[in-house]
């Protein structure tokens, strides 16, 4: 069986290491000319950890994240609203990990290079279309350097391409456009800080019904020393749901445009406005995703990651979820072979009820009705979080996160593995 996996991002990297761990041939095609440590901050949830570790990366991950300990939610001055336990800290048996995603990917590119053979990772190379028969599908490619299109053979298609898939835009033509619930995110990231609290937190300050801020550090270099390189995350209601504009994921973002919706911002232990300033490069996009499938692929194409589900990154899990993916697709392949159908089936019938139920839960924006009680409430902080809201309100919010975040401790500590061969 030979696979042509579109896209070579995190979900594309992890589906090509995935596969010939099972014993299937791959190749990754990437329209980016050159691939670099582009991006952000994100987070792997020890589910994705486990299955990286699987692969043989914990070694890697360890020496390149943050092994977070707290997800803590406060009000605009610090006050703790609710502070989680994460990673090995809640119980599971791998960690969580903070981590930059342009170093997470070349790291995964790394290991598909040295496993697979540099030319697995071809890059510059387009996808525009595809047409399939009973018993392969023909891609249609075209080389971004001299313009040449090419068509090559492959027995199954996989689009990891992205939140603006080209494969799931020919799989679904009439989908329509993303769907933007108002919210405008900027992005950055900020080097040679001062580290704060415990050195590996995740804060959560404010609500972006109104204004939000979302800080950690994800350089484990950078804590050896005792500084820290900060990703942050400002988030701002500016408009009234509807369809998104158009998503350029690169589009470089101003401190000017962040600073006035956090100007009220006084965290004890960190300068919100100062780590804006601190930031050589933001990114400004609208935070987007798209109504869940009721069927991914067809015939030999199907969908991975973003491309398949597109969701909130308010409950860290974008990439993880990536990871599963790819890591069910190639068991199922493993173990189907060479019956395409059946595996594409039992893929399908594992990922796409979790994600779309995911992608819906994170679009509720659960946890901000609660923090918007917080500073209705209390408007100039507070001392004690149970003279604002009641244990029954804090627990439904306790409830609410590990929905949108977390998977069972026992249950992932206890599944077998997904490794095959």
């Amino acid at each position: 069986m030979h696979v042509m996996i579109v896209g070579a991002g995190i979900g594309g990297l992890a589906t090509a290491l995935s596969l010939h761990a099972a014993g299937v041939d791959c190749v990754v095609v990437e329209a980016a000319a050159e691939l670099g440590p582009l991006g952000v901050g994100i987070n792997l949830q020890p589910h994705a950890v486990r299955e990286l570790t699987e692969l043989g990366l914990g070694p890697a991950l360890a020496a390149t994240g943050i092994a977070t300990t707290y997800m803590t939610f406060t009000d605009r001055y610090g006050g703790t609203i609710l502070a989680t336990r994460r990673g090995l800290d809640a119980g599971y048996l791998w960690p969580q990990y903070s981590i930059h995603r342009g170093e997470l990917q070349m790291l995964l590119l790394a290991a598909v290079r040295e496993r697979l053979g540099h030319d697995r990772v071809r890059t510059g190379l387009a996808f525009e279309d595809f047409d399939q028969d009973a018993t392969g599908v023909t891609a249609l490619l075209r080389d971004v350097r001299s313009g040449e299109k090419r068509e090559e053979r492959a027995d199954l298609l996989v689009g990891a391409d992205g939140v603006n898939s080209v494969v799931r835009a020919r799989l679904h033509p009439d989908e329509g456009p993303m769907q933007w619930g108002g919210i405008r995110m900027w992005r950055g990231v900020a080097a040679d800080q001062d580290e704060y609290l415990d050195g590996s937190t995740v804060i959560v300050a404010g609500s972006n019904l109104s204004a939000k801020f979302v800080a950690y550090p994800i350089s484990a270099r950078e804590g050896a020393r005792g500084r820290a390189t900060v990703n942050w995350v400002a988030e701002v209601k500016l408009h009234d749901p509807g369809p998104a504009p158009v998503a350029d994921w690169s589009k470089a973002g101003s401190a000017d445009d962040v600073l006035p919706h956090f100007a009220g911002f006084r965290l004890p232990w960190l300068d919100v406005s100062g780590l804006i300033r601190a930031t050589d490069r933001i990114l400004e996009y609208p935070m987007v995703d798209r109504d869940p499938l009721p069927r991914w692929g067809s015939g030999r194409v199907t969908l991975l990651g973003d491309a398949a589900h597109p969701m909130y990154p308010i409950g860290a899990n974008g990439g993880s979820q990536a990871v599963l993916d790819a890591r069910f697709l190639a068991r199922s392949l493993a173990v189907r072979a060479p019956n395409v159908s059946a595996a594409l089936d039992d893929y399908e019938g594992e990922r796409r009820e979790p994600t779309g139920k995911l992608v819906l839960a994170h679009r509720e924006l659960p946890m901000e009705e609660t923090i918007s009680k917080v500073q209705e409430r209390a408007p100039d902080g507070f001392a004690d979080i149970a003279d604002v809201l009641t244990p029954a309100e804090l627990a439904d919010m306790s409830v609410v996160m590990k929905r949108i975040t977390d998977m069972d401790v026992r249950t992932l500590n206890e599944r077998p593995s997904w490794a095959v061969g």
